[in-house]
């Protein structure tokens, strides 16, 4: 029994301690940083979703990115980023996420040790959600996405280099010039760039969560400490949590919401984290699972001295 719980666990609920960042005696760059850990579906059939973390310390020089397969959202955790596009550049912080397109070039400039996560969508682009009882503001407002500086370059380059993505590969092409010399575009398919802090947060809740697991939730934290594990989640990490796995905070949190002082709190002040959600069934990738060796193997036991509170002789108070 006991080698079934761990293997059951392991599988499905997966926590990542923070990923390692090369040295900076191995120069790697944003084209070659990308580690796939997770996803469904096939770029080939357009069809589903990937999720990939970057690991770099240096600028792409003379060389671009494509990707042909879908659309990216990056999610810088360490080290802002500076994206040169087609359409102009956009300086990407911390805290702050962009999206850039299928097929679009980018280059990404970093001053030193970068990390952060991808969420790529082979099917669809990216989309607000209809507010429905909200009414017409909150969540992510469409007036907070913002498109890149106006920004070109006329510039003959010997060997310069254009990476491609394309179904789920990496292949290079060499060009004498740069790729950045559009003077000028028009439309809305265009690369933006949102900054977390505008999210205007609408919530309302009584007595209990009204979502249940149903859904994939590869969960990282940009900064601070995530309430629910305090002591393993940390910064420049992951957790994956499948579809109909129980989970939920650990043992700690539950014990020590249940018994603290009924009082107002601040809940996660300081603290980023976010989450991809999905429908979908995600698999992990062998890099994900075995390669990257941050894969922590007793993530199970922080539910493990959870304990039983049923009490059959209790009765809710009625007035």
């Amino acid at each position: 029994m006991f080698k079934v719980k761990v293997y059951y666990y392991v599988c499905f609920q997966m926590r990542w301690l923070p990923f390692t960042i090369p040295s900076a005696d191995d120069k790697v760059d944003f084209s070659e940083a990308l580690h796939t850990i997770c996803g469904a579906g096939d770029p080939k059939t357009r069809s589903g979703i990937a999720v990939h973390i970057f690991l770099c310390n240096t600028s792409m020089e003379n060389k671009c990115f494509y990707n042909s397969d879908g659309d990216f959202l990056i999610v810088p955790q360490q080290g802002s980023l500076a994206i040169t596009t087609e359409f102009g550049k956009m300086e990407v912080d911390i805290n702050e996420i962009c999206v850039i397109q299928q097929g679009m070039k980018f280059s990404v400039n970093v001053k030193g040790p970068t990390r952060g996560y991808i969420l790529e969508v082979f099917d669809n682009h990216f989309q607000l959600p209809n507010l429905g009882p909200i009414g017409a503001n909150g969540l992510a407002n469409p007036r907070d996405f913002q498109t890149p500086v106006a920004w070109y370059e006329d510039r003959e380059v010997q060997n310069f280099q254009v990476i491609s993505k394309y179904q789920g590969h990496l292949f290079r092409a060499e060009q004498d010039h740069s790729p950045f010399d559009v003077v000028a575009w028009h439309g809305n398919y265009v690369p933006y760039k949102y900054n977390l802090a505008n999210f205007m947060v609408i919530n309302a809740v009584k007595f209990d969560h009204c979502v249940r697991n149903c859904m994939s939730e590869f969960m990282g934290l940009i900064h601070g400490n995530y309430e629910a594990k305090e002591e393993g989640f940390l910064p420049g990490g992951a957790s994956l949590h499948s579809i109909m796995t129980p989970h939920g905070p650990d043992t700690q949190c539950y014990e020590g919401a249940s018994n603290g002082e009924l009082r107002p709190a601040r809940v996660a002040y300081g603290t980023q984290a976010f989450m991809f959600e999905s429908s979908l069934s995600l698999a992990v990738t062998t890099w994900g699972e075995l390669t990257c060796e941050k894969l922590d193997s007793n993530y199970y036991k922080c539910w493990e001295t959870l304990k039983k509170h049923f009490d059959p002789a209790w009765r809710p108070q009625t007035h």
